[in-house]
Order: C-alpha cells, then sequence, then structure tokens
C-alpha cells in the first residue's frame, strides 16, 4: 500500500481561515501546510482561487466555476435527451413504413 490517505473535504470558511493564516503571517504554504497537516498543493491552490476571488488574479472566480459546472452538467443531461428523442424518433419512423 502506498500510504495513501482518504481525500477529505473542507469547508469554505475553513479554506478562508487558512488563507487568512498565509496573509497575516510570514510563513510559507508549505510551512502552513505542515502545521495544519494539509498538503502543500491544496494551500496553494485555495490561496489562488482567494487571489482570483478578490481580482487581484485572472482566472474563474469560485461562482464562475461553480455557474461552469452546471452548466456542463446540464449540457450533458440535454445531449442525452436529444439522442433519446433521435432514437424514438427513428424506431417510430421505421414503424410506420
Amino acid at each position: 500500500m502506498t500510504g495513501r490517505r482518504k481525500r477529505r473535504e473542507f469547508t469554505t470558511e475553513y479554506k478562508a481561515e487558512v488563507v487568512a493564516l498565509f496573509r497575516t503571517t510570514d510563513k510559507s504554504v508549505a510551512q502552513i501546510a505542515k502545521e495544519l497537516d494539509l498538503t502543500p498543493s491544496a494551500v496553494q491552490r485555495w490561496v489562488t482561487q482567494a487571489e482570483v476571488d478578490a481580482g487581484n488574479r485572472g482566472g474563474l472566480t469560485t461562482n464562475e466555476r461553480e455557474e461552469l459546472a452546471y452548466l456542463r452538467r446540464e449540457n450533458r443531461i440535454l445531449r442525452e435527451e436529444r439522442d433519446i428523442l433521435k432514437r424514438a424518433t427513428a424506431f417510430f419512423a421505421k414503424e410506420i413504413r
């Protein structure tokens, strides 16, 4: 076994606290991650996303990411429904002949 730990989920509030800790101390991302038993990449991602949300860095904001995920899900469902209707139309067209 590789020693991978189970994937954990963190609240928005917790992430904001970690970002605030990074911003208000002289500690590096790696130091904060080690102290809080987090991965440095997760802390860096949270800090970067906070900068995007604040308008200090380019990229998709959290709200834009949520909307994009919603629209992609909706688009997938609509395509599936369209394909079902196409197959049904073809089936009934054969029956009528």
